[in-house]
């Protein structure tokens, strides 16, 4: 896919906050729209938690979209794993 038809289909998002601050990903564009809200898997203390983000600032930067998304802690599975639980 050329360059200029990959950025009309494709947006790169940016988790600035949360579990997954720091990292990026692309995601595809339907009906040329972003995602108002993604859900994202990742390893928590060796457990698979569900993250939810939304989506923020979007901007242009060398003909790539760019979308901010933030962390909705309180849809999301806990960050830390509950110690009380754990045998000793």
């Amino acid at each position: 896919m050329s360059d200029a038809k990959q950025s009309e289909t494709e947006y790169i998002v940016e988790y600035v906050d949360g579990p997954l601050a720091g990292t990026t990903e692309r995601r595809i564009l339907i009906d040329g729209k972003i995602d108002e809200r993604i859900g994202a898997v990742a390893a928590v203390e060796g457990l698979e938690s569900l993250f939810w983000y939304v989506a923020g600032e979007e901007r242009t930067v060398g003909g790539e979209k760019y979308v901010k998304f933030r962390f909705d802690a309180p849809d999301s599975d806990p960050v830390e794993a509950d110690h009380e639980d754990e045998s000793l």
